[in-house]
């Protein structure tokens, strides 16, 4: 956009030094090693592989040249738009969480929030599909206050990077790609793209093939250059069939347009909707304004009769740099979103990542955006995300020190992945009556489980005589007769802890202002010891170690009733006196009774292909060569929506040498979806034979049968005649 002088991206992440080289450039005769699936016979237990060094046959754009690791990225030129093609496509970047519905819809919803997420020229951290070890990452875990999310890039074609995509959707946030052209090569392009209509019907269908098959859903029109009298004729025609083909083939999508071009091709942004480039906005779903307006453009375009109908589809541009004549930014944003509201209009945020880029200390990032979130939430709208049971967050923000499973660290190392990001929580601080006050925020010190615990901490006052509430989610959420309750959380001494539940008639829809619908607030009976249903809940979670946290599990018995709010009520135990406390929640879960007796999936179809194996630096205790290390592509079968995530795990089983016991499960990473990547693991010289593993980890906490994992044997010998 015209303010952006983006940075270029990281180089790509190396291995470690003295990694030797993989072996000679293979030869262009050579076949392919890529191998599908379908080539592996599913009566067979295990695969064959003869080792030779040559160099990976996976393409460099889905795969980093040195680890094969897969990663995320745009299409640069028009001639890789045009010829993309989906037997070619990024599997692994293919989002597999779907849109979940929320309320109020998209399309109903008068004030929208769009952030555009434009960080040091895009795909970074993020572009790793199966995360990666960072210490200081940026994350985006404000979901309700906003609507759509633009990943923008200076790609001529950015596709999100899946990881975003899986973390909105779980929220109800739509995501948008983005297509830009810039300057005089733009301009060149645009030519040839919008010189006939076979053509641009071509780049629209390419458009809307990648939003379809990666998942997303839709496109931000960025066209920053000059337009012939031809081309801006056939800009509106590309508009118009593209926005009709999105909504045709991906239910919910939206297309955008960019203030910049004007009806007459000349490159003017005009920083307001009006009759120069009303033509643009009457043919596609929204206008997303340039960010040099004044309050006179919002009264004008207020006014205007273009826009009557209308103005939820007018975002408003607001750069958070402050780059420019603007108003507001950076810490003064809200200045910009008070305008905005003011008169009616949706916002767009363009680069929040102000919070992480321009400040040193990157420990200080949850803080910086906590608080930049805090002082706009005056002036935005929380939607909520509907969805039926199961309802589970342990909080999650898709980055920590270490990663936890049931209060035990399972992995000590930062982390980065968006996949892994749960539900959300409100966050914010509140002053209280009598001086008190209450803060909620994300704590990666300790966990339950996932990288990061639900922080409550505050002063409830001498003069208070009822319990702090603190709202921690904000749902639509039916539920059946019967509801098991669990709470997961660490109190301070001195005080008491408890879930409120705040519920509504199902049949009622849900209005922006909770004020205008009755709330009923229930407690949970909480389940004494022996209780039939806490010993089934039990038997199918196994026995838990909570070490220092405390698991209440309680059932509520309701008809007709949609969950709307779940607080933390805390009160003092003891002395009236100012109290200080700190509740660390570690997980909040709602399951219906009657799927206890549903019994668990099996894992099918698992297969192992695209095999690299090379030879890495260190060795192994037994032997001063350097190591072997065997890279892999694992794809399975399994309803992805009843897992929190997949443990994939190798171990070496009895070989050649009777001597050699099988070995145990080590763990080799997390998967988010039906595949992953094995990259650079270390195994024993050949002639060998390991187990590759794929253990289901379900999101009710139900532990999987080991019979019900899905797992394939790899035997390897080497290859003498190289």
């Amino acid at each position: 956009m015209e303010l952006i002088g983006g940075n270029k991206v990281l180089p790509q992440r190396k291995r470690e030094e003295g990694v030797a080289d993989r072996g000679v450039k293979r030869s262009e005769t050579e076949p392919s090693r890529l191998e599908s699936c379908l080539d592996q016979p599913m009566d067979s237990s295990s695969i064959y592989e003869v080792i030779k060094y040559i160099p990976s046959p996976l393409p460099a754009k889905h795969f980093d040249a040195d680890t094969t690791e897969p990663i995320s990225s745009g299409l640069q030129s028009l001639d890789e738009l045009l010829s993309w093609k989906i037997s070619e496509a990024n599997p692994f970047n293919v989002a597999v969480v779907p849109l979940a519905p929320r309320e109020p819809p998209l399309a109903s919803c008068p004030h929208r929030t769009l952030v555009s997420h434009d960080m040091m020229g895009g795909y970074i951290d993020d572009r790793f599909v199966q995360g990666t070890s960072t210490e200081a990452p940026y994350a985006f875990y404000h979901w309700q206050y906003i609507d759509i999310f633009n990943y923008f890039s200076h790609n001529l074609v950015t596709i999100p990077p899946a990881v975003w995509t899986s973390a909105a959707h779980k929220h109800g946030v739509a995501v948008i790609g983005t297509f830009i052209t810039e300057w005089t090569d733009g301009a060149r392009l645009c030519e040839a793209f919008l010189k006939e209509e076979e053509l641009y019907r071509a780049v629209a269908d390419k458009l809307v093939q990648i939003s379809h098959y990666y998942g997303f859903d839709g496109w931000l029109i960025n066209i920053e250059n000059v337009l012939s009298e031809v081309a801006v004729k056939n800009t509106l025609l590309f508009l118009r069939y593209l926005t009709d083909q999105m909504h045709e083939r991906v239910p919910g999508s939206l297309v955008l347009w960019y203030d910049s071009v004007i009806e007459n091709g000349q490159l003017k942004w005009q920083n307001e909707l009006n009759q120069s480039n009303r033509v643009f906005f009457d043919s596609c779903d929204g206008f997303f304004t340039n960010y040099n307006w004044t309050e006179q453009n919002l009264e004008v375009m207020r006014e205007y009769s273009g826009a009557q109908g209308r103005q939820a589809d007018i975002y408003i541009g607001v750069d958070v740099f402050a780059r420019g004549d603007v108003v507001g930014g950076k810490f003064e944003t809200n200045k910009a979103l008070e305008l905005i509201r003011k008169h009616n209009f949706s916002a767009a945020i363009f680069a929040p990542g102000w919070v992480y880029e321009t400040h040193s200390d990157k420990t200080e990032f949850r803080k910086n955006q906590d608080k930049f979130w805090a002082l706009l939430s005056d002036y935005l709208y929380i939607h909520r995300a509907v969805s039926p049971l199961p309802f589970i967050s342990s909080f999650c923000q898709g980055f920590g020190k270490a990663i936890y499973w049931r209060g035990q660290q399972e992995t000590k190392r930062n982390w980065f992945n968006l996949s892994a990001q749960d539900i959300q929580p409100l966050y914010y601080h509140v002053e209280l009556k009598g001086g008190g006050w209450l803060r909620s925020r994300g704590c990666p010190e300790d966990a339950w489980n996932g990288g990061c615990s639900l922080l409550l901490d505050g002063l409830i006052p001498v003069s208070a005589t009822s319990p702090v509430c603190a709202k921690i989610f904000s749902l639509h959420v039916p539920l059946p007769s019967k509801t098991l309750v669990n709470l997961v959380c660490k109190p301070s001494a001195g005080i008491m802890v408890s879930l409120e539940l705040k519920t509504t008639d199902a049949s009622l829809g849900t209005h922006r202002d909770s004020q205008d619908v009755k709330l009923t607030s229930v407690t949970p009976e909480e389940l004494d010891e022996g209780h039939q249903l806490l010993s089934r809940f039990t038997q199918l979670c196994g026995n838990l170690n909570p070490d220092g946290w405390t698991v209440r599990r309680s059932q509520l018995e309701l008809s007709g009733c949609a969950l709307r709010e779940i607080c933390v009520n805390i009160q003092r135990n003891g002395e009236l006196q100012d109290t200080p406390f700190s509740c660390r929640v570690g997980e909040v879960m709602l399951l219906d009774v009657a799927s206890l007796d549903i019994p668990s999936e099996v894992v099918r179809g698992f297969c192992i292909y695209d095999v690299v194996w090379m030879r890495g630096a260190g060795s192994l205790p037994e032997s001063s060569s350097p190591r072997l290390l065997l890279s892999a592509t694992l794809h399975w079968d399994y309803p992805t929506a009843l897992i929190r995530h997949f443990r994939v795990y190798w171990r070496q089983l009895r070989g050649p040498n009777p001597r050699i016991p099988p070995g145990h499960l080590v763990l080799v990473g997390q998967a988010y979806s039906n595949l992953f990547r094995v990259t650079e693991l270390a195994v024993p010289e050949p002639p060998g034979l390991l187990e590759l593993v794929v253990e289901p980890v379900i999101r009710k906490g139900f532990l999987v049968p080991e019979r019900d994992w899905g797992r394939r044997s790899l035997s390897y010998t080497e290859d003498f005649t190289q």
